[in-house]
């Protein structure tokens, strides 16, 4: 376990260790980062020296750090794993966050083990065989409601000691895959770039023609794979009821201004619900030390989205998907009232709404795409028109396709609000409280802080009568007060002096530095390292005798680690390229008929409809590429069917420079004695 039952710990992602301090700093009870290899964002890995740095400043405040290492490996990339492993170990980094199990058969460090998302859990058999396979904090898939979350939560805890128990951590915002995570392959098959060894193409975004089985259009140039983004601002209160204790935040290519917005933006959520809980008498605590304070209004909106969604925890909604765009809308501010030859007038909605150079607005043409329109300059039309501005595009006039009087306008950046969030724009300081006693050689300095660390300075001085009694305790309290550059602040001051006294302003800065600096020492000192679960012997069996090539499995280790649960038949992953047929390329809760209506369970009841429509197969085309929609509607789940393009075969050819490994594609014979 990485957590206590009762801690809560906000895990917010990190580009490079600056933006990881700056989520320290805005209230992060953990960060997540790429180490410098084998993360699942192919181009956000990181120096060892930059993770030691991060490390330092996050345990000040016990905030924990954990690494990436979560792609699937090569036979010849097990021991470059096991290095950087032990590299990151060493560095002071909390956990290992990772997706192959061949990982659990070599050498690693004594360093905590989580589960990536891309394990895909969703069942609370896959749950509990990860936690007694030695993984201490596990990540569900994001399609999971929080009846479904409950039974993953209640399916750790039974039969075992509670302190062993996994901890459950969750997506609360930003982009959504729309397959589960693990179960894309569309990548892969289309350009060779493999979204399990983090280098998606993105096939997701992208517009497609969507045709019935007949070759009829359903739907033009749509983006049907892509989501909105997730946003669970609303439902933290049920997830932790259900049983979830890491909130984590998705964006590990993210700016430093999403991260120090959004991570402010849930803090200063889950600490309304902590000062809730405390008040009906059931605490919970943060994962972490100290108080966090801003020096902004954290909003969401303000950072990229495609829109939001709470995808599927309180259930399967209609709205889930942003099929017009796969870019950032914005938020409407006005409408176009005039379009000259090199500018754009716009009356704004609300007066107050203030354009800037720099400033992002776009409109949807007459086919529903988002155009987009970057404000070279803007000033408003006349000193006495309130709400009304004319704008210079950076592009010309003619390239804005359907711009004309009446288009609504959105703005998808407020450079004001950037500038703001390139400023320091938080404060996070751990509550300590102060006792300064006179001692028959001088004095001596006392704090002890929130979580009952304590660090001690003693001064030896001849202490003088002060010659303004009345303003003398006032003095000294003012002069001890200043912490203004430490990760302290001061709850309560006890001063127990045998009179007024008079210390110098230079003596008192010294003995207060010491016992700063005493204290960070004890809190150093008093960090523990997570533990390392240990797996349940003799091992317990995988949940499945058989593994397609869905499980992702890419070299001999995991290939013991599963044979040694239990597995008989082990497919190799589809990176081994022996998938050579039609496959299923991604498995989504998502619903392409669901969306556009053509759903039987919508069609049940409805007269003149029930019954007539089926769950027959679609087609995805987009240019020369075509994929079969097949549609499981038992567990309502939607395959993407298609096959790996030969060009990607060729190149794996011409790429291959070691042996392929040999799976068991058939039961192996039982042994005879």
């Amino acid at each position: 376990m990485s957590l206590l039952p009762h801690q809560l710990e906000l895990l917010s992602p990190a580009r490079d260790a600056d933006i990881g301090i700056e989520a320290v700093n805005h209230g992060a009870d953990a960060v997540y980062i790429g180490g410098p290899a084998f993360g699942a964002r192919a181009n956000a890995g990181n120096d060892i020296r930059d993770i030691e740095r991060l490390v330092r400043h996050a345990h000040r405040f016990h905030s924990r750090i954990f690494i990436t290492l979560n792609t699937i490996l090569r036979d010849d990339e097990l021991e470059d794993a096991r290095r950087m492993a032990w590299q990151v170990y060493e560095a002071g980094a909390d956990a290992l966050i990772i997706q192959d199990m061949g990982l659990l058969e070599i050498d690693l460090p004594p360093i905590q083990l989580h589960a990536s998302t891309q394990t895909d859990i969703r069942t609370p058999e896959k749950a509990r065989f990860l936690q007694d396979s030695g993984l201490s904090q596990i990540v569900l898939a994001r399609e999971l409601t929080v009846q479904q979350i409950a039974q993953v939560h209640a399916a750790l805890r039974e039969g075992t000691d509670p302190a062993r128990a996994a901890t459950i951590e969750f997506f609360i915002h930003g982009a959504l895959c729309v397959a589960y995570s693990g179960q894309c392959n569309i990548s892969h098959a289309q350009t060779g770039r493999s979204a399990n060894r983090g280098d998606c193409s993105q096939a997701c975004r992208l517009p497609y023609q969507v045709q019935d089985a007949q070759g009829r259009f359903i739907a033009h140039d749509k983006h049907v794979l892509s989501m909105k983004d997730n946003n669970q601002s609303d439902n933290l209160r049920v997830l932790i009821d259900a049983g979830v204790r890491s909130f984590k935040i998705e964006g590990r290519y993210k700016d430093m201004g999403y991260v120090k917005n959004i991570t402010a933006h849930y803090r200063r959520l889950l600490d309304e619900i902590l000062e809730e809980r405390e008040a009906m008498g059931q605490p919970l605590a943060r994962a972490s030390s100290g108080r966090t304070t801003f020096s902004f209004t954290p909003d969401p909106l303000q950072n990229f989205n495609r829109e939001f969604t709470d995808y599927f925890v309180q259930g399967r909604k209609e709205d889930i998907g942003a099929f017009d765009s796969p870019k950032n809308p914005g938020q409407a501010i006005g409408w176009v009232t005039r379009v000259g030859a090199d500018h754009v007038e716009i009356e704004v909605t609300d007066p107050a709404t203030v354009l800037h150079n720099g400033d992002g607005l776009c409109y949807y043409d007459l086919q529903k795409e988002l155009v987009g329109l970057a404000i070279n300059r803007a000033e408003p039309v006349s000193a006495r028109s309130v709400g009304q501005w004319r704008v210079f595009p950076k592009d010309p006039i003619e390239s804005l396709r359907d711009l004309r009087k009446g288009t609504e306008v959105n703005r998808n950046r407020d450079m004001a609000w950037v500038r703001m969030l390139e400023k320091k724009s938080s404060d996070r300081r751990i509550s300590t409280w102060l006792a300064l006693a006179e001692t028959d050689t001088g004095l001596q300095l006392t704090l002890t802080d929130e979580d009952g660390y304590q660090g001690e300075a003693t001064l030896a001085i001849a202490l003088q009568d002060a010659s303004d009694p009345a303003r003398a305790e006032d003095a000294l309290r003012e002069q001890l007060g200043r912490f203004g550059t430490t990760i302290f602040s001061v709850q309560a001051m006890d001063l127990r002096l045998r009179g007024p006294r008079f210390v110098p302003a230079s003596a008192l800065n010294g003995l207060r530095r010491d016992a700063v600096a005493a204290l960070e020492q004890a809190r150093a000192h008093g960090l523990q390292r997570l533990p390392r679960a240990q797996p349940v012997e003799p091992p317990v069996p995988y949940p499945e005798d058989t593994l397609s090539y869905l499980g992702n499995v890419f070299n001999q280790k995991a290939h013991d680690f599963y044979a040694r649960h239990g597995v008989r038949v082990i497919d190799a992953a589809y990176e081994a390229h022996e998938e050579l047929g039609e496959v299923s390329l991604m498995i989504t809760k998502h619903c392409v008929r669901y969306s556009l209506s053509l759903c039987p369970k919508q069609a049940k009841g409805v007269t003149g409809v029930q019954g007539t429509i089926r769950a027959e197969p679609l087609v995805l085309v987009h240019n020369n590429e075509r994929l079969t929609l097949r549609f499981d509607c038992k567990p309502c789940e939607m395959h993407v069917v298609g096959k790996m393009r030969r060009s990607v075969l060729q190149q794996a050819k011409k790429e291959a420079a070691e042996v392929p490994l040999t799976f068991y594609r058939k039961r192996p014979a039982p042994a005879t004695h």
